[in-house]
């Protein structure tokens, strides 16, 4: 099970969002990447997440200063909605892109052109799930547009249409530090057979093993468990592979 550094971005500074709101400076992109990477983990994700929001796509500039002296895959996201966009991304640094707003909102048809083009080892589908009634609906913009989409059934369509990973984030449950969505985790794990990485909630290690017992996801995406010290790369996967994960 992969442990993946999640770096939330409001250029230039890293962020922390409640519910994807009420973002609060916590770093410095370049350093942070550094400082996890030496940690040990296995991959570092970026996502400009106010991106789709300002109709602005991932600046290359900032992409290759992130990647520079790092050896472990990058994947970069927010606000990507074309091809070049997605080549220039890899041609500075970025083994693989996420994308959510445009395929979601706009043209879904965009990740089987994109699998075609580069891959579906290089796609990844991120989807933000907020729980409503007895399902998960698919949000995008950062949490703040209803898509009307469920979001199990759009986890199967993405992977249908070539998706290589899916990244499930819940609303509900990102940056309180609470524990993780499990039943949606698994509801999604269930249904699909591409990897599958688990993010929004972590807090401690308890959380990431507890998740990880129930859901056997192929990867975890942390943050806040990260950013504010309440554990290392180190001691999380000595923890995982103390319990055999």
């Amino acid at each position: 099970m992969r442990v993946i550094a999640k770096l939330d971005a409001k250029p230039p500074h890293i962020v922390k969002p409640i519910h994807f709101e009420g973002l609060r400076k916590v770093g410095n992109p370049q350093e942070m990447a550094q400082q996890y990477y030496t940690q040990g983990v296995d991959e570092i994700l970026y996502v400009d997440i106010v991106a789709s929001l300002y109709r602005r796509q991932p600046i290359p500039d900032r992409v290759a200063q992130l990647s520079d002296g790092l050896f472990v895959p990058l994947a970069v996201g927010g606000g990507i909605r074309d091809l070049d966009s997605i080549s220039q991304l890899f041609h500075v640094g970025a083994d693989k892109v996420t994308m959510n707003t445009y395929p979601l909102q706009v043209e879904p048809e965009f990740i089987d052109q994109a699998a075609r083009a580069f891959g579906s080892q290089a796609i990844v589908v991120a989807i933000e799930a907020k729980r409503w009634d007895q399902g998960w609906e698919c949000y995008s913009d950062c949490g703040r547009e209803r898509s009307g989409k469920d979001a199990i059934a759009w986890a199967q369509q993405a992977e249908r249409r070539g998706a290589g990973e899916l990244l499930i984030q819940s609303v509900d449950c990102d940056g309180r530090r609470h524990g993780f969505d499990i039943p949606l985790l698994q509801a999604i794990k269930q249904v699909v057979n591409i990897p599958v990485i688990a993010a929004s909630g972590a807090g401690c290690v308890d959380h990431v093993l507890e998740m990880a017992r129930q859901v056997r996801p192929d990867a975890v995406a942390v943050a806040s468990l990260l950013h504010y010290d309440l554990a290392t790369v180190a001691q999380l996967k000595s923890a995982l592979a103390q319990e055999g994960l």
